[in-house]
């Protein structure tokens, strides 16, 4: 083996006949996938609302729900379950049903469906990428393959899919 294939660092995403596909693309399919996190969403809220009745205590109109350990405890579910959301999906078909609607598809750098670290990895730096007031996705302008910043660093990347012939 050489010392490259002992490496850890990921590798660089594959060249690719498929095109990647563009912002505007890329936002709508967020926008989309948006929609069903909330829902997502709603449904964890409505299952702590629950769990907090039975556990704690009736809520009254003054002071914190969510207090000391048991907010970090929905903080983190909450977390995982958004983060949950795109790794199933990634994981499963590389698509979520944003990116499918709009034709994309979330492949490594041999153009197979991302493994489990790379998903994780996607999720935590899409997060800095929006957080940076969106810099990590204008990075792909400036990027001379078209890749966002956590296309390049997560070793995946977003291809567009060709339309279907219609019969």
């Amino acid at each position: 083996m050489t010392a490259d294939a002992n490496s850890t660092a990921l590798p660089e995403p594959a060249q690719i006949n498929l095109p990647s596909p563009g912002l505007l693309r890329r936002f709508a399919a967020m926008v989309y996938d948006s929609l069903l996190l909330l829902a997502v969403i709603m449904v964890y809220g409505t299952l702590v609302m629950i769990i907090n009745l039975l556990l704690q205590r009736p809520m009254t109109g003054e002071g914190q729900v969510y207090e000391g350990y048991w907010g970090l405890l929905v903080l983190a579910g909450l977390i995982g379950s958004v983060v949950g959301f795109f790794c199933f999906f990634w994981r499963k078909s590389g698509q979520t049903l944003g990116m499918r609607s709009w034709r994309m598809r979330l492949v490594d750098s041999n153009l197979h469906t991302p493994s489990l670290r790379q998903c994780l990895l996607r999720c935590l730096l899409a997060s800095i990428s929006l957080a940076s007031l969106g810099l990590g996705y204008l990075w792909c302008w400036l990027d001379p393959k078209g890749f966002t910043f956590h296309d390049r660093f997560s070793g995946t990347q977003l291809v567009l899919e060709p339309k279907e012939k219609k019969r």
